[in-house]
């Protein structure tokens, strides 16, 4: 009983850390989505979850002036994940041991958020990694990703991207981090 309250406390902790990150959009039907690690760390984020809502840098609201993703991204360039070329960008400035990173997933087809993005920073093996869940933004076609960095951060860390397909295919890639971003 005590571990399962352990584990309930540390699923709030990380919920919280996450919501006060974003904000949600006006859709009230949207739901959680959840996604385990092997190394059993929960990731949680409101699917209807988008960045259009944050403030821009000059501190105007980016919801209402058109749209958009509200933090400095920075290409991180394209990747060949089995026979697709992926456009990454990476948010919230540099990924840092324990902090939450922001991924953008531009996939090379447009099927409407019906591609499963799944991202973890780390190594392949996902050992002490946190996977994030994508979360489609219409108004890009791309999908927002966020997660938590493993403490200590491995020297060689990559952000580690699986693209599920409709029909179930799976494919992974990945990409150095970067460390040395302004937040």
């Amino acid at each position: 009983m005590h571990v399962f309250k352990t584990l309930a406390l540390a699923v709030s902790v990380v919920t919280i850390a996450l919501l006060y990150g974003c904000t949600k959009t006006e859709e009230p039907e949207s739901t959680s989505t959840n996604d385990v690690s092997p190394s059993g760390d929960v990731h949680m984020h409101d699917a209807g979850s988008t960045h259009a809502d944050h403030d821009d840098a000059d501190g105007d609201d980016v919801a209402k002036n058109g749209g958009g993703h509200a933090h400095d991204e920075v290409s991180l360039g394209s990747i060949t994940i089995d026979d697709m070329e992926v456009e990454l960008a990476q948010g919230h400035g540099a990924v840092e041991a324990g902090k939450e990173g922001h991924l953008v997933v531009k996939l090379p087809y447009s099927d409407s958020g019906a591609t499963t993005i799944r991202a973890w920073i780390g190594g392949e093996d996902r050992t002490m990694s946190m996977v994030g869940l994508g979360t489609y933004a219409p108004s890009h076609d791309d999908y927002d990703v966020h997660a938590i960095a493993p403490n200590p951060l491995p020297v060689d860390a990559q952000w580690w991207i699986e693209i599920e397909k409709p029909e179930g295919t799976k494919s992974v890639g990945s990409t150095p981090v970067r460390t040395d971003l302004e937040g």
